[in-house]
C-alpha cells in the first residue's frame, strides 16, 4: 500500500494539531484567566496520540505482509517500519517523562 503525496500531507497535519493542543494544555486553565474545561482534555489528546501510533504500526505490519508475499517495495517497507519504530520511541520517552513528572510531584512536601 504505497503512501500518496495527500497522504503523507494530512497525517503531518493532524500530529501538528496534537502538538499545538498539547502545546495549549498549559493555557487553558483557571491560571491563564480562561474557565476551566476549554480545549480537548489531556485523555482524548493521549487517546489520538496512542491511536496515531497503533495506526502507524499497523500500517508498518502491513507492509510487512506484504513484502513477505512479494506485494510490497522494499523502501516502502523500511520507510513504514522506521516511523513505527520512531513514533513508538517517541511515545515511549513521553511516558517516561510523565511518569518522572509524577514523581516529583509525590516527592514534593505538603
Amino acid at each position: 500500500m504505497p503512501i500518496n503525496p495527500a497522504a503523507a500531507a494530512n497525517a503531518y497535519a493532524a500530529l501538528g494539531r496534537v502538538g499545538a493542543d498539547i502545546g495549549n494544555l498549559g493555557r487553558s486553565g483557571a491560571g491563564a484567566g480562561g474557565p476551566l474545561g476549554e480545549g480537548p482534555s489531556f485523555s482524548s489528546i493521549l487517546k489520538d496520540v496512542v491511536s496515531a501510533v497503533s495506526q502507524v504500526g499497523a500500517h508498518a505490519d502491513t507492509q510487512t505482509h506484504a513484502a513477505a508475499m512479494g506485494k510490497a517495495n522494499m523502501i516502502d517497507v523500511v520507510t513504514a517500519v522506521a516511523e513505527s519504530e520512531t513514533a513508538i520511541s517517541t511515545l515511549v520517552s513521553v511516558r517516561d517523562k510523565v511518569i518522572a513528572a509524577y514523581e516529583d510531584i509525590l516527592k514534593m512536601p505538603i
